[in-house]
């Protein structure tokens, strides 16, 4: 065994005879578990928030989205059907048509999205189960489901047949008309149920059959926004998508569901950056404990360090002794922190410890990449501490 890391084991593990220094190496090391056990507890948790943020985007967004690399719309022939239907792992297709609409009720006008779905819409997204109140649409009708959001700004409900409720489509074309009818396309719809996903597409969205939105929008009848994918359970979406790429060279953008809500997942990792970049600044201040325990060994140990410096051992190898020192109080604590965090979220899982409301429990995520970040940043900060440290230890020290 390498003779300075056998020292520093004989020192990390016996009691010194000054009973502040070995208090000082427990306040030293207890700061460390409890800094590392935070951290890990907060990245798990955050782990755990990020997920349940993101569980509703599954009820909402597809696996994959085709979107036209130029204009708004473009024709999907029976050919290009073939074709999607042909590729390995696309599990289920939906024809999307989507434009921006204005929706009146009785006098009051809002501009909201209207999204056009076919009859297999269900089939690649279960948006049907985050209808709250009514029903979903019947398909080849005029029906709709519209967000609380914009039920609530509009004043209206469901099969409120006591308020008209109309949608309105800007004609393309230039030039001004007094006209109404003229500058708009129009429909009237019967609001079937409400949904409720999250507070921004409550107000934006409007889902309606695919029929009424060619109406609106005057597209023809293989002409649509967008193609939304379900992928098989076993698929591996980087060979679907090179399937997609070549069968329709130049054709379509194609977009999962992190880059589908890319402002959102920007968000949540620049969040979990700047929690960790603040528990880390924790464990830096918990470490100047750890330097100052050392430097208080190096003290207490001068006696024993003359004699090993008599005996013929150079001063690197004696600062190598409480370098290793520090750097296994370090490690040892960060351990010992990051099992504690495990057993504290494992027990928020299991018993649900700690509730965001009533009936919801704080959501929290055992993940093994935490554990290696925790890990990797504990040993890396205990070793540059240590090093800090052992550098106190000169010939003039030891000889004095």
């Amino acid at each position: 065994m390498n003779f300075s890391l056998y020292i520093a084991k004989r020192y990390l593990f016996s009691k010194s005879s000054n009973n502040a220094i070995n208090i000082m190496t427990l306040i030293a090391s207890g700061g460390v578990v409890i800094a590392s056990a935070a951290l890990f507890i907060v990245l798990s948790v955050f782990a755990g928030l990020k997920d349940y943020s993101l569980q509703f985007s599954s009820f909402v967004d597809p696996d994959l989205k085709l979107l036209p690399i130029e204009g708004k719309s473009f024709v999907f022939s029976d050919n290009d059907i073939s074709i999607i239907k042909s590729i390995e792992g696309i599990a289920s297709y939906s024809e999307i048509i989507e434009e921006r609409i204005i929706i009146k009720s009785e006098n009051k006008n809002l501009l909201a999205t209207l999204k056009g779905v076919d009859s297999n819409f269900l089939n690649v997204t279960n948006m049907d189960s985050m209808v709250t109140k009514g029903n979903w649409i019947t398909p080849e009708s005029n029906d709709v489901v519209s967000g609380w959001g914009i039920s609530n700004n509009l004043s209206f409900g469901i099969l409120d047949y006591r308020k008209a409720l109309s949608l309105y489509v800007p004609k393309p074309g230039k030039g001004q008309s007094s006209s109404l009818k003229s500058l708009y396309n129009s429909a009237y719809v019967n609001n079937v149920g409400l949904f409720d996903v999250n507070e921004e597409l409550n107000s934006e969205y409007v889902f309606s059959g695919i029929g009424l939105a060619k109406q609106l929008l005057n597209y023809k009848e293989n002409q649509i926004s967008a193609l939304e994918l379900k992928l098989s359970p076993n698929a591996n979406e980087s060979d679907v998508r090179a399937q997609i790429d070549s069968s329709f060279q130049n054709r379509f953008n194609i977009k999962n569901r992190a880059q589908l809500n890319n402002a959102l997942f920007k968000m949540l990792n620049t969040e979990n950056l700047a929690i960790y970049l603040i528990f880390t600044l924790v464990i830096i201040i918990a470490l100047f404990n750890v330097i100052g325990a050392i430097i208080m060994m190096i003290l207490d140990k001068k006696k024993s360090l003359n004699t090993l410096f008599n005996l013929g051992t150079e001063p690197k190898t004696i600062r190598s002794i409480f370098f290793w020192q520090g750097s296994l109080m370090t490690m040892v604590s960060g351990v010992v922190g990051v099992i504690l965090g495990v057993l504290i979220v494992f027990l928020q899982q299991s018993f649900q410890l700690i509730m965001l409301t009533p009936e919801l429990p704080y959501p929290s995520r055992l993940n093994v990449v935490n554990v290696l970040i925790v890990l990797a940043t504990i040993f890396a900060l205990g070793v540059f501490a240590s090093q800090i440290a052992s550098r106190r230890i000169t010939k003039s020290l030891i000889q004095s």
